[in-house]
């Protein structure tokens, strides 16, 4: 073939000397002939330069001074020029032909032989043969040096050594001495002889070194292919990229015997019956563009068809080069994936997908929702984020264990999935929270709607392990890109629309606003001084008065927290009460409000009761019996005089752990009052199952019924009519009017709490109420 390089063991002079008409038949010819010379070129300028040296010292006798000077300067001037330009040549470098080099080479050899033929001439016509023997004896001795380094480009060497051989000749002629002449001439024949000869051996040895480099190459990969068990495989093409030297494993690989394979362009080996159709898989397409464009490629993952079966393999190779750096084809490695390409298959959705609900997770969601933000912008429509957290949840783990609560996730997941149209993705961002990207939303309203039927659908009561459950959302939802142009701003503003939503109480949806920044950061603000607040001794217990509704009586306090700090002033117990249950904090402070009210209840009158509101948060703590005992011991308060005030949602995110602690409670002599009775989603089942002391009446009831309104009081009476035939006694809360306590009396409510009989007061106010009787208790002793 014309591209292939000439063999090892046929290297015409013709081609040696470029005497060729076409440089496509030399191959790697002239990068050969040019390598050896790379970095010769100081060597070259000393053996110039001391040549000059020795002729001139030879010629200074018997030329005048002035005609060996001029020579000398002239052969000094160009020996440093032609250094200057040959020693810049890219001499031997793969990426060029060789040609031009080669041909500069060949100029600056006439251009020295012109400079060194010149001094058989420096007397005339009719020089002595004294000093053309010498001259010929430097000039011989010149051309032996240049044939020994130089004897790669033999054109080189006989453009150099055949005009100075003749030059000498001439002179020799004309010096009366024919018989040297043609010793001369012989002499520079042999020599010319010579370094076609020797540059003949020179590139059969080379081209024999690089083939041996390409079978040692050939079989370290084959070795390694062994050794290494990422490479199954060896697999090669020709420049056209069809598959040469098909070994055995890549047929056993392909199904097909390897002299079948031989020339079949790679592509069609690889895509089966898709060669016909040309519907490649984009991977294949991949690796086709970069073999054309002659690209190495690494660990390239493409799908074939084995035996009618889909496997995946992976491709790794580089471009073939001569050593004149034209392109031979490729060579690589393969090996079959399949089963690795399935495990990471396996672990990416298991790093993308929750493994409890199979919702995705956050990154998942995070991606999701980059790819609706970057739609909404690019259309100019908008999209939107829903967050969700479930209420009353931490309950359900903590009484009933978390694989009833991973159930229950499950079903709340299956519900979400089930609400879900297009253009709609729910996940699960973690433990109770979860997710859902709307794609495209109109209004603002439209993710609100949603998130009222979300919360609608998550409220009915689920059933797990025979256990009745009642959870409720919380949701706050972002619009983008107003809301938020990026993943993480509109996040983090859903978010805060969530803590909004979470603020109101729960079963709400709240929509992000710009001011719910500044309440986030007085959120943290808050709950950092709130972290410190025992410590700097911030709180303090105030006690409303509760009396009896027949005589107005007084028969007891509530004991209510109050927190005044230095930089946030008094806060109310609306805003600090929910954020220490969040941030876990309700412990440590109610147990201070119960030692707290223990002890100065012991101040008062024995005949008074002292009631602490206690948390679902606290009760859900096992050791919190163990506080009680241990207030009630250390004060010396007796336990019929406490009495433990709890809501109604206890019951209804607890699965029996809380009613069991409450009734050891009882055992104990506690008394257990139900505050709020009527205001959240009722059962009367728990009243059966907990002895409770009292039942307290919410305030709104009371109004309701001061005003006529007949359904507040239809409850009031039912609330009354329930607690006596349970032997419990009702409390109304906050009767503020004249006309709602007589309300309340009319009713039967037996004790009433409000503004009517007295303000909530510090501990130092509720002492002085009992003074008087103490001064006439000491007049009649």
């Amino acid at each position: 073939m014309a591209n292939d390089p000439i063999p090892t063991d046929d290297i015409p002079a013709r081609a040696l000397l470029g005497l060729n008409r076409r440089d496509e038949d030399i191959g790697d010819l002239r990068h050969l002939q040019l390598a050896p010379l790379r970095g010769q070129g100081k060597l070259r300028l000393v053996m110039g330069l001391g040549m000059t040296i020795v002729a001139v010292l030879t010629m200074v006798s018997a030329v005048p001074m002035a005609v060996v000077g001029g020579w000398a300067i002239a052969t000094i001037l160009f020996s440093l020029w032609s250094w200057q330009v040959v020693s810049r040549l890219p001499l031997g470098e793969i990426h060029h032909t060789g040609a031009a080099e080669f041909n500069l080479c060949n100029r600056h050899a006439i251009y020295s032989a012109v400079v060194w033929a010149a001094p058989f001439w420096l007397q005339g016509l009719h020089p002595s043969l004294d000093h053309l023997l010498s001259m010929w004896t430097v000039a011989l001795l010149m051309m032996l040096t240049l044939a020994i380094v130089a004897h790669t480009l033999p054109m080189a060497c006989l453009l150099f050594i055949m005009p100075v051989s003749l030059s000498a000749a001439g002179a020799l002629v004309f010096a009366g001495a024919p018989a040297h002449a043609g010793v001369a001439i012989a002499a520079g024949a042999m020599l010319t002889g010579f370094c076609i000869r020797f540059g003949q051996s020179h590139i059969r040895f080379r081209r024999a070194e690089a083939v041996l480099h390409e079978k040692t190459e050939t079989v370290s990969l084959l070795l390694r292919e062994f050794e290494e068990t990422s490479a199954d495989w060896l697999w090669q093409t020709d420049n056209s990229r069809r598959l040469v030297h098909v070994s055995p494993r890549l047929a056993f690989a392909i199904g097909a015997p390897a002299d079948q394979l031989e020339g079949l362009p790679l592509l069609q080996a690889l895509s089966g019956d898709a060669w016909e159709t040309g519907n490649f898989p984009k991977s294949l397409h991949d690796m086709a563009e970069r073999m054309k464009r002659r690209e190495s490629f690494s660990n390239l993952i493409v799908p074939v068809t084995i035996d009618g079966a889909p496997r995946w393999w992976e491709l790794s190779a580089s471009p073939r080069l001569d050593e004149a750096g034209k392109f031979l084809g490729f060579r690589g490695v393969g090996s079959d994936v399949t089963e690795q390409r399935a495990s990471a298959e396996q672990i990416a959705k298991m790093a993308r997908f929750d493994n409890l609900t199979g919702l995705p997770n956050r990154l998942s969601l995070n991606e999701d929702l980059e790819r609706a933000l970057n739609h909404a912008i690019d259309a100019k429509t908008r999209c939107a984020m829903l967050m969700l957290d479930l209420d009353r949840f931490k309950a359900v783990n903590d009484t009933l264990g978390h694989p009833v609560g991973d159930k229950l996730l499950a079903q709340v997941a299956a519900r979400l999935k089930g609400m879900m149209d297009r253009g709609m993705t729910c996940g699960r961002l973690g433990g109770d929270e979860f997710a859902i990207i709307l794609h495209h939303v109109p209004t603002a309203s439209d993710a609100e709607a949603l998130g009222q039927r979300i919360i609608a659908a998550l409220s009915r009561p689920y059933v797990v392990d025979n256990h009745q459950l009642f959870v409720g959302a919380s949701i706050g939802f972002a619009v983008g890109p107003q809301d938020g142009a990026t993943v993480e701003t509109l996040t983090r503003n859903a978010d805060l629309a969530l803590y909004k939503s979470k603020d109101k109480g729960g079963n709400v949806v709240a929509a992000y606003v710009a001011s719910l920044h500044a309440q986030a950061e007085e959120r943290r603000v808050m709950e950092q001084e709130l972290r410190g607040a025992l410590e700097r001794r911030e709180f303090e217990l105030y006690y409303q008065p509760v009396v009896t509704a027949e005589d107005g009586m007084l028969n007891g306090f509530e004991a209510l927290i109050r927190w005044n700090n230095q930089k946030l002033g008094n806060v109310s117990p609306g805003r600090f009460i929910p954020l220490a249950e969040d941030s876990r904090l309700i412990s440590p402070i109610g147990e201070w409000v119960l030692r707290t009210a223990c002890h100065e209840a012991m101040r008062w009158p024995s005949n008074l009761k002292v009631a602490v509101n206690v948390s679902a948060e606290q009760l859900t703590d096992p050791a919190f019996a163990s506080v009680v005992v241990s207030a009630l011991a250390q004060s010396g308060l007796p336990p019929q005089r406490l009495e433990i005030e709890v809501t109604e949602s206890v019951f209804l995110r607890d699965g029996g752990g809380a009613a069991q602690l409450l009734d050891q409670l009882i055992g104990l002599g506690i008394r257990l009052s139900l505050d709020d009775f009527g205001t959240g989603y009722s059962s009367l089942g728990y009243l059966r199952k907990t002895q409770f002391s009292t039942i307290k009446v919410d305030r709104s009831f009371v109004v309701g019924a001061a005003k006529g309104i007949t359904e507040s009081i239809a409850i009031i009476r039912a609330v009354v009519a329930l607690a006596d035939s349970l032997g419990m006694s009702t409390t109304a809360e906050g009767a503020e009017t004249e006309l709602e306590v007589e309300t309340i009396r009319a009713l039967g409510c037996r004790n009433i709490q409000g503004y009517y009989y007295g303000r909530p007061m510090p501990a130092t106010d509720v002492l002085t109420l009992f003074r008087p009787a103490a001064s006439q208790a000491s007049a009649a002793a």
